[in-house]
């Protein structure tokens, strides 16, 4: 045994970027699935770009990270078995929904898991609601701001480029949709990884290796650093069955719908993230992509499966919940 290492700590470390590295499989497609779908790079290359993207937007901020260690209840109920069981039932909703090929929120399920294990360890009291009553909020917020962002502009796009050929329009946004398609990326690294660095800090400051200070937390170098890489690593792995179902079973698209699903959705996250509110980059990419596919055609889009999805992002903090609050009743004398 190595003398001074506090090994339970060195478990949710490890847990949390378990986590990361799943996000980053389970959201590939987030990133890249209409860039693929479209045919404007082969997976290969997208999945690499996307990962390089991924790290780099993780080490963009720490506002959201903040919203996870300081926001969800007060730090003196977040106790290790708190956040052991959190996270164990982030995995198992993460992986449930990939086998599937379901596009879920990892954002909420490590929402909703706290707050199942924070009430099962001291009640509904121990909640901070405004902060849940936001996130909350942007549960219905995010999707639907996604959907009319992408809805008006690919109207705008399309009325830009009514006077060029169809041949000349799908050369320029092929061309556009690669960044479009960074820009997706380095925004799904500044959210998502940050969920993994929020659920890190509280562990250093329920070990008191990290003081906050009032709503603020410094968080430490190597956190930001091995968050941003296991985020990386895990969308080279990539997710295969939610690619197919973000990128063409939802709607069909082409380059310049393309474009503007990912621009939207890409709108949507750099503003939430400057303000610190962690929302879902697959609820924002998925509402983009129905907004792009009505303005095309209503019956464009799959209804049918699009209410499949929805009913997935309605379950997922409820059933994270219960997961965690169970784990947590097996997990607490173990710490």
């Amino acid at each position: 045994m190595i003398e001074g290492i506090i090994w339970p700590l060195v478990m949710l470390v490890l847990l949390a970027w378990a986590i990361d590295y799943i996000n980053g499989f389970h959201d590939t497609a987030n990133s890249i699935a209409t860039v693929v779908s479209t045919g404007v790079l082969p997976a290969k290359y997208a999945i690499g770009m996307s990962a390089v993207l991924n790290f780099a937007g993780a080490l963009a901020g720490t506002q959201v990270a903040t919203a996870i260690a300081k926001g969800i209840a007060d730090s003196s109920n977040i106790v290790p078995a708190v956040i052991a069981a959190a996270l164990l039932a982030a995995i198992t909703w993460d992986l449930l929904t990939w086998w599937f090929g379901i596009p879920s929120s990892t954002s909420h399920t490590l929402m909703g898991g706290l707050a199942g294990a924070v009430v099962a360890h001291a009640g509904w009291h121990a909640l901070k609601w405004a902060k849940l009553r936001q996130i909350g909020a942007f549960i219905v917020l995010s999707p639907l701001f996604g959907f009319l962002v992408g809805a008006v502009l690919i109207l705008i796009v399309l009325w830009l480029v009514r006077r060029y050929s169809s041949h000349k329009v799908n050369w320029v946004f092929r061309k556009l949709q690669l960044v479009s398609a960074a820009a997706m990326s380095f925004t799904h690294g500044s959210n998502d990884a940050q969920k993994a660095m929020g659920i890190i800090c509280l562990a250093l400051i329920t070990y008191g290796k990290l003081h906050g200070h009032g709503d603020k937390v410094d968080v430490p170098l190597w956190v930001k650093i091995g968050s941003a890489a296991f985020m990386g690593l895990g969308t080279m792995s990539g997710g295969w069955k939610i690619i197919r179902t973000m990128g063409s079973k939802i709607v069909k698209l082409r380059p310049i719908h393309g474009f503007a699903a990912e621009t939207a959705a890409a709108i949507v996250l750099f503003t939430t993230a400057h303000l610190g509110i962690p929302v879902s980059t697959t609820h924002s990419i998925t509402g983009a992509i129905m907004g792009v596919g009505t303005s095309m055609n209503v019956r464009a889009v799959r209804w049918g499966l699009t209410g499949n999805i929805i009913v997935a992002w309605v379950l997922t903090i409820p059933v994270s919940g219960l997961l965690a609050a169970g784990f947590y009743k097996l997990l607490h004398s173990m710490f």
